[in-house]
Parts: C-alpha cells; sequence; structure tokens
C-alpha cells in the first residue's frame, strides 16, 4: 500500500533544514488572506515568516541610472502584515521549542479535503516534563477575514504550571532585496506604521497604516480557554504588540484546549465607525459560533470545490498528490472579488513582490474556467476593472488612443524596471484579449462580453493599431517587442506577439459588429464613452487580415521573430551548470544567441492551433526542443501539452512530470520563496489540454484523449456552459456524463457525440 497521503501533505519527522521550504508548502490561505506554515510558537530555523492580504501593498521608489519618458516611478509590493498566529507555551517556566528538549513523535499535515493544517507533537523539555502539543489552523473559505488557530496541550508525566501567551505582533518586515532579482524588495522596514494597540476584555487589536500607499489594516484577535477555572490571565502590550497571558495550574493527563480567533480587514482613506464596528462584530460572531461551526463551513466549502475540479489517477500516488497539492494551492491564492488577482507566488512568500502578471491569463484562469466558471469571471472582472490604469499607461508611453496592460501589478500601475523584459511585453494586451474571449466561449456569459469584455478587446486593439504600422507592401508590422520568451529581447515582429495581436484585433471587430447589430444602444454608449471613429474599427480587421508572421521557407520552420534565426545557437555545454542563465550572464549576451527560457512560438501553437499544420508544428517543436533551457517554471507544461498533440507521448510524461511536483518536491531549489502558481495550473493543462486532448473551437468542445503508460485510467470533470461534463479515460474506451445541466453536442477524436 503507498506510504504517500493522496489528500494531503505530511511530514513525519522534523527536519529543521527544510523549515523554510515547508513554511510555503504548509502555507494557508482563502484568496484573501494567506498565512506561512510556520510554528505558531517563536521558533528560528532560517525562515521568513509571513501573513500577507491580497491587495495590500505599499509602494517604493524605482531609482535609475538613466530615467527616460515612460519608466514608472514607482513599484509596489505586497507587504508582510501583523503577525497573529504567535502563540508561546511555557512549561514550568520552560519554552516550548523544537529547537531544545527532545522531540519523542511528530507529525505535522495539511489536509486538502479540510483545508486544515495539524501538527502533533510528543516533547520533552530539557527538565524532563513531557507534553502532547496538538495544534490546528484554519483560514476560512466562509469568512474571509478570518483565521483560526486551536491548540490543545496535554501535560503527560507532570503536574505544573503551564503558561500560554497569544500575541498579535505588528513589528513586521518584508524580505528585502538579495542578488536574485526575483525575490525580496527596497524596503526600509517601516512600511507597514502601527497606529494603535490596544487590549482589554478578551480583544486584542492592532491598527496600522502603510507608509506610502495610504492602506490601513485592522488586525482582532480574542481567545478562549478550557480548562477548568485553574487559571487566571492578564493582558500586557508595547507600542507595536499586544499579549493575551494565561496562567494556568496543569494537571497531569487533564487537556487544556485553546481557541484563537484573528480578525484581518484591510481599507482605503481613513477608518470610520461603521467600518470599526463591521470588524468587531466579525470577531465577536467567531467568538460565538466557535472553531467547529467554522470547520464544518470550511469542509462545505471545500467539497464543492472539489466535485467541480478533482482529477482521480489510477496507478501514480505521486502525481495524485502532486495535481491536489497544486488545484488546492490554487484555491487558496485565488482573488474572488474582482479587485485582487492571483500573483505568481500566490499568498505563499514574497517573491515578484506579489505582482499579477500574464500568468493569471494564458496559465491559470484556463484551471478555473473550466471547473470554477464563477472564480473565473472575478478574474476577467478584474482586468476591466483596471482599464482605466491601463488607459493612463498607454499615454505615459506617449500612445494617443488605447489601453496598454502593465505587465506586473498591484493596483494597476506599472511595476516594471527593467521595460526589455516588462514593459516590452505587449502580448499581455493581446493575452487579456484571447482570455475574454474564451471566458465568453467557454460560458456563453453575452451579457459580459456587452457590458465589459467588448470594451476591453477595443481599448487593446487600438494599441496595436498605436505601435505597428503598414510597410509598404501593406503588411502590418509589429516592430521592438519582447514575447513570452524572456531570453531574446526587443525584436521585431515576434511570432507569438502578431499572431496574439492579429486575434485580439478580430475579436474586436467581431466584439464591435456584435453590439452594433444586436445591441445598437450599448453601442452607442460605448463608442461615445471611449470616442472611437468606425473608420477604426474597419481597421482592425485589415490589420488582422494583413498581419505579417515571418517564415523561413529555407528552413520550414517558423523563427521567433525576424532576427532570430540570424543569431548564432547558444553554447550549451559551456552553461550546462549555470542555470537559470539570468543569473549568470550579461543580458545582452543571453539576447544575443538562439536560446530560450521558453520557446514561445511553441505557446502560439498551442493556444492558436488552427494556425498551423501537424508538420509544421512538428519542424518546430523538434527545432525549438533543442534550444529551449525551461529556466522559466511555465515552460515544460507548454512542452508536454505539445508533445501528447504530436504523439510524442514518452516526452509529454518526462515533461509533465518536471511540471506536477515541481514545488511539492522543490525541483526548482527556490519554493521556499512561495509556490508556482502557473507552474501549478500549468500542469493542471497538461492533464486536460495534453493527456485529454481537449481544445474549445468556435465554440465546440473537443477531446483526443490519450492514456499515459504509467496509469491505469483518470478521470476529470469540466464546467461548460452551464453543464458539468465528467470524463474517464481507460485502456480500452473514454466515457463522457454530465453531472449537471443539459445534453450537449461534444467531439470525441473529430466523431461528434451526443454527452447526456
Amino acid at each position: 500500500m503507498s506510504s504517500i497521503n493522496l489528500w494531503g501533505y505530511t511530514e513525519k519527522n522534523f527536519q529543521k533544514e527544510k523549515y523554510p521550504l515547508n513554511e510555503t508548502l504548509f502555507a494557508l490561505g482563502n484568496g484573501y488572506i494567506g498565512t506561512r506554515g510556520s510554528f505558531e510558537e517563536k521558533s528560528d530555523f532560517g525562515g521568513h515568516d509571513g501573513t500577507f492580504i491580497n491587495g495590500f501593498y505599499d509602494y517604493y521608489d524605482l531609482s535609475y541610472g538613466e530615467k527616460y519618458n515612460g519608466y514608472p516611478d514607482r513599484s509596489h509590493a505586497m507587504l508582510n502584515v501583523t503577525n497573529g498566529k504567535r502563540i508561546d507555551i511555557y512549561i514550568n517556566n520552560e519554552r516550548f521549542s523544537l529547537e531544545k528538549g527532545t522531540i519523542k513523535d511528530y507529525v505535522r499535515e495539511i489536509d486538502f479535503k479540510k483545508g486544515i493544517l495539524t501538527r502533533r507533537v510528543t516533547w520533552i523539555s530539557e527538565k524532563g516534563d513531557e507534553i502532547l502539543y496538538e495544534s490546528e489552523r484554519l483560514v476560512s473559505f466562509y469568512e474571509k477575514h478570518l483565521m483560526i488557530s486551536k491548540i490543545r496541550i496535554t501535560p503527560l508525566n507532570f503536574d505544573g504550571d503551564i503558561r500560554v501567551v497569544s500575541y498579535l505582533e505588528g513589528d513586521v518586515k518584508n524580505i528585502t532585496k538579495e542578488n536574485d532579482p526575483r525575490i525580496g524588495v527596497e524596503f526600509q522596514g517601516d512600511e507597514l506604521k502601527v497606529l494603535e494597540c490596544k487590549i482589554d476584555n478578551n480583544r486584542g487589536e492592532i491598527i496600522s497604516r502603510t507608509k506610502s500607499s495610504n492602506l490601513g489594516l485592522i488586525c482582532l484577535m480574542a481567545n478562549n480557554i478550557k480548562c477548568g477555572d485553574q487559571y487566571d490571565s492578564s493582558y500586557e502590550q508595547n507600542d507595536k504588540s499586544v499579549s493575551h497571558v494565561f496562567n494556568i495550574k496543569a494537571e497531569k493527563n487533564k487537556v487544556i484546549d485553546f481557541e484563537k480567533y484573528i480578525v484581518y480587514k484591510s481599507y482605503k482613506n481613513e477608518l470610520n465607525d461603521n467600518l470599526y464596528s463591521e470588524v468587531i462584530g466579525i470577531v465577536e460572531e467567531a467568538f460565538t459560533k466557535k472553531y467547529d461551526f467554522y470547520k464544518q463551513k470550511q469542509k462545505e466549502f471545500i467539497d464543492k470545490f472539489w466535485f467541480n475540479t478533482d482529477i482521480l489517477i489510477d496507478g501514480d500516488d505521486a502525481t495524485q498528490q502532486g495535481i491536489r497539492f497544486n488545484m488546492f494551492h490554487l484555491l487558496q491564492s485565488v482573488g474572488r472579488d474582482s479587485l485582487t488577482n492571483i500573483s505568481a507566488k500566490g499568498l505563499t512568500g514574497e517573491g515578484y513582490e506579489g505582482h499579477y502578471f500574464w500568468d493569471t491569463e494564458i496559465y491559470i484562469l484556463p484551471f478555473f474556467l473550466y471547473t470554477n466558471p464563477d472564480i473565473a469571471k472575478q478574474l476577467v472582472n478584474y482586468r476591466y476593472n483596471l482599464l482605466d490604469s491601463a488607459r493612463k499607461r498607454a499615454k505615459e508611453m506617449q500612445y494617443k488612443k488605447g489601453a496598454l496592460y502593465p505587465w506586473r501589478t498591484i493596483n494597476g500601475e506599472e511595476c516594471s524596471a527593467y521595460f526589455p523584459a516588462g514593459t516590452a511585453q505587449y502580448h499581455i494586451n493581446g493575452d487579456i484579449a484571447y482570455t475574454v474571449c474564451k471566458y465568453v466561449e467557454a460560458t456563453n456569459d453575452e451579457e459580459f462580453m456587452v457590458e465589459k469584455g467588448a470594451e476591453i478587446l477595443i481599448e487593446t486593439a487600438r494599441l496595436w493599431l498605436e505601435i505597428g504600422h503598414f510597410n509598404s507592401k501593406g503588411e502590418f508590422h509589429i516592430c521592438c517587442v519582447t514575447g513570452p520568451d524572456e531570453y531574446t529581447a526587443i525584436v521585431n515582429n515576434n511570432v507569438y506577439t502578431n499572431l496574439m495581436a492579429a486575434n485580439n484585433l478580430h475579436n474586436a471587430y467581431k466584439a464591435a459588429m456584435l453590439l452594433q447589430k444586436k445591441y445598437p444602444a450599448q453601442y452607442k454608449k460605448l463608442i461615445d464613452k471611449i470616442n472611437i471613429e468606425e473608420s477604426e474599427i474597419d481597421n482592425f480587421e485589415v490589420a488582422a487580415n494583413e498581419m505579417y508572421v515571418p517564415y523561413d521557407e529555407h528552413r520550414k520552420l517558423y523563427p521567433q521573430d525576424d532576427s532570430f534565426f540570424d543569431k548564432p545557437k547558444w553554447d550549451f555545454i559551456d552553461s550546462e551548470d549555470k542555470h537559470p542563465l539570468l543569473m549568470h550572464y550579461h543580458p545582452l549576451n543571453i539576447y544575443r544567441a538562439q536560446v530560450c527560457k521558453q520557446a514561445d512560438l511553441i505557446l502560439a501553437e498551442f493556444l492558436l492551433g488552427g494556425y498551423f499544420d501537424r508538420e509544421q508544428k512538428m519542424r518546430d517543436y523538434d527545432y525549438y526542443e533543442k534550444i529551449t533551457t525551461h529556466d522559466s517554471s511555465l515552460s515544460t507544461c507548454i512542452f508536454s501539452i505539445m508533445a501528447n498533440e504530436l504523439g510524442l507521448y514518452d516526452k509529454a510524461y518526462d515533461y509533465f512530470g518536471d511540471s506536477v511536483r515541481t514545488d511539492i518536491d522543490n525541483l526548482h531549489n527556490n519554493t521556499s520563496a512561495g509556490i508556482h502558481t502557473a507552474n501549478m495550473a500549468g500542469a493542471w493543462m497538461s492533464i486536460i489540454y495534453g493527456f485529454a486532448g481537449m481544445r474549445v473551437e468556435d465554440g465546440a468542445l473537443r477531446f483526443s484523449p490519450h492514456l499515459p503508460n504509467q496509469w491505469n485510467s483518470y478521470r476529470f470533470r469540466v464546467s461548460f456552459r452551464g453543464r458539468i461534463i465528467e470524463v474517464c479515460v481507460t485502456k480500452d474506451n473514454t466515457e463522457f456524463k454530465i453531472l449537471h445541466g443539459e445534453p450537449i453536442m461534444i467531439y470525441n477524436e473529430e466523431k461528434s457525440i451526443k454527452v447526456v
């Protein structure tokens, strides 16, 4: 029988050297609050404890040796906020800590079905006092502002004094810049200023405000203890922390139960009485309903999630655990309020400063779109809510019309100080437009297209007419851009960018025609709002049809861009032990060679597969595979998907293996800084788009399933146009079944079938 926990991740022996990594792996979140999996008690094992609020950030100024027009003035970063987790325990005046004493037995587990982190330790102090320590922690999906810790202490061989000290700590800091540009910020340590600390009547609170972004945060705690009448309590506070102290006369084998309710609420502008009363109400309600109520609500929420989302794999327990780990963390990390998004590291660490990237649209959103479309809608709404900021950014870049979405952001401002791998990645406009259309296609939500989607499509399309041009032959060219492959920067006619731009332009034209014919009042309102001429809309279709896409007739290959094949190939032997390349070489040395961090042409052939025939895809795959480093965690899943499409099944599984357990096995040696959310979603894509061959083309759902040799079968569910469809793939056949909704016609291996 397998020892792998199929519905969780378990640490059976405490290894202090893995503590920083496990802070990430055992992180909990609900899309609003995220907290790293550090112990309740104060510890010093080299980790970096952190609690984060999605969308809660501060600014810092960007400095340049030479600053030009359009360079961002400032960046922002997600802040480490008030620490509400800390609970210290003293056993006859000895502090409970795994840094000393003896660990008799130990187990820690995150349960994907319950959404709870548990720990159980039998510990013997240096004086010989033995206790059983048990803890549970949840970050509530039912009440997004609430986190609860529950601990149980059982003295096993003594009567004596046990002291429990529950803290709120406002003196918190972010990781500062290190040599790795992906980790750390340029903060000085005073970005979250404590305005008020107080504790009385079993309620502690810290009110803080950011230094520059003027965001406020309230953190409250209330504590509940059950140990009979043999205790007294007191309060302590200073300028940056408060604590509630419980002194207990403990008896051998008599259990002490302790519950801590922590509420976080961020806000803009000033704190008013209504908001303050709302937060008080949340903590009082939690204190009244108690832990078991929220534990049950947690399970109910996650049960629904798994009903829609779970993938059942027979024959590969490591992969089964890995894909569930990934999907669980995606749920924990994603904003569901249309005001926040999902960052590259989720809410598990400070890597990439908590910024949102194109990762959301191309990798993460498909996962939610075909499992939990209501969440997908909120992610698309987030981009609509940033449309004014994108228009402003276009003007900052001296464009007269249109919208330019930021490469990396939290509040809608561009945060990338390095334009060759930031602002130059104009493809983010095409990525967002692509997703708008995919969302509407998968949900039939035409109302969204009319009210919001068409405006996104048209404003992003306008920008292509601003940055591109028609040459003397009438071809539409787009110069000086960077595609998804960040090892090839500032090029002309990047194939991925040009094709996504053409797709954007064509769909903007189609959306305008839809509104013009079917919703004339809304169309008139929209064109008046954005001040666009009908001739400009006509030009969208002209530019789309005349989009130039470079092609090498001699090689019968698509170059990534105009000049790609003119460069020498990278010396992979000399750089074999120097990955990622960006940490070992000056960018110019990388840009001068044929080398890919991820092959964006292969991504284009996946997203826009109808543009290429199978033979072309095979030739391009063979060529680009040899020059791709996969230094990006976004790379291997796409190579896996396309290998499946091309019948390269062994390669497909190998690449999938590099994706599905990236974080749980720390394959990139940087998971301690946070999970890789796009890669996690990419592993789901590798199964659904790869092994199952799912595509949505012209509104039709298509499958071309393959069963990996390593599996006996696999089963999954997809949401599509109001239905939940279950797909089961075995060695002998593929079965489709409607679990919710009306029958539907789909395609399996090009054969039309009715699913009921």
